[in-house]
C-alpha cells in the first residue's frame, strides 16, 4: 500500500449552499406514505438524479454497533421496500440478529431527502427467484462466487473464481444461490424533507398507528 502524509486539518464551514426549489406542504402530501415515497422516487429518477435509487441502509450489531452501507431500491410495494443482497454478508447477519433498520434517500438536485425506519424480513424465496432471473447474467455468477463482506487475498481469487463459475453454468440458466435473496423493510416510520431558505426547511413524519398513518410537521 502506498504511504502518504497525515491530512493537514479540513475545515469545512465555508461550505453552505442556500435551498429554494420548492416548498413543501401538508396538502401536497397523499396519506400513505409509501405512495408518497414512490412519487418521489419517480421523480428523481426521471429528472436524472444519479443514484436515485440507492439508500444509505443501516443496520446494527447485537452489540449495538451500528454499520451503514449504500444498497440499490428494487421494489417499494404496500408492504415496504425491498433489497437484494448475499445473506452472509455483513449487514444480513446484523438483521438476522437484530431485525431493525433505517435508510435515507438523498436527491441533491432535488434538495430532499427521505428518511425510513422500520423492521426487516426476509422475502420468501419464489419472489427473490422472480428478481434473481431478471439480473444479467454476468451479476448471476457474480452473486456465486463472492463470500460477501469476508477478507479475501487478492482480486485474482475474484477472477479465478468467477471464470471456474462460468465452466460450471456453461450452457444453462444460472440458479439462484441459496445464499442470496431479498429483504424487505417494513416501515414504521418515514419522514420525508425538503430544503428551504434561511434553514427553514420543511419536514413530514408519518408514524404508524392502531389508526393508520400520522402525519406530523417538524422543526428544521
Amino acid at each position: 500500500m502506498r504511504q502518504e502524509a497525515p491530512p493537514q486539518e479540513l475545515w469545512l464551514a465555508s461550505e453552505r449552499r442556500d435551498y429554494g426549489r420548492a416548498p413543501l406542504d401538508c396538502e401536497d402530501l397523499v396519506a400513505d406514505p409509501l405512495v408518497q415515497l414512490a412519487l418521489w422516487l419517480e421523480r428523481a429518477v426521471s429528472s436524472g438524479v444519479p443514484w436515485a435509487t440507492a439508500m444509505l441502509l443501516a443496520t446494527v450489531s447485537p452489540a449495538g454497533h451500528p454499520s451503514a452501507r449504500a444498497v440499490l431500491l428494487k421494489a417499494v410495494d404496500a408492504s415496504g421496500l425491498v433489497f437484494f443482497t448475499n445473506y452472509e454478508s455483513r449487514k444480513a447477519r446484523q438483521v438476522a440478529r437484530c431485525p431493525l433498520a433505517a435508510a435515507t434517500f438523498l436527491w441533491p438536485p432535488l434538495e430532499r431527502q427521505v428518511r425510513v425506519e422500520g423492521s426487516v424480513e426476509r422475502l420468501p424465496a419464489p419472489e427473490s427467484d422472480a428478481y434473481f432471473r431478471t439480473r444479467p447474467r454476468g451479476s448471476q455468477i457474480g452473486a456465486w462466487i463472492s463470500p460477501q463482506s469476508r477478507p479475501i487475498e487478492d482480486r485474482a481469487f475474484l477472477e479465478s473464481s468467477y471464470e471456474a463459475a462460468e465452466r460450471r453454468f456453461a450452457g444453462g440458466e444460472v440458479p439462484r444461490p441459496p445464499h442470496w435473496g431479498g429483504f424487505r423493510l417494513v416501515p414504521s416510520m418515514l419522514e420525508f424533507w425538503q430544503g428551504r431558505r434561511d434553514r427553514l426547511h420543511d419536514r413530514f413524519r408519518y408514524r404508524v398507528g392502531e389508526r393508520g398513518w400520522r402525519v406530523d410537521r417538524l422543526a428544521p
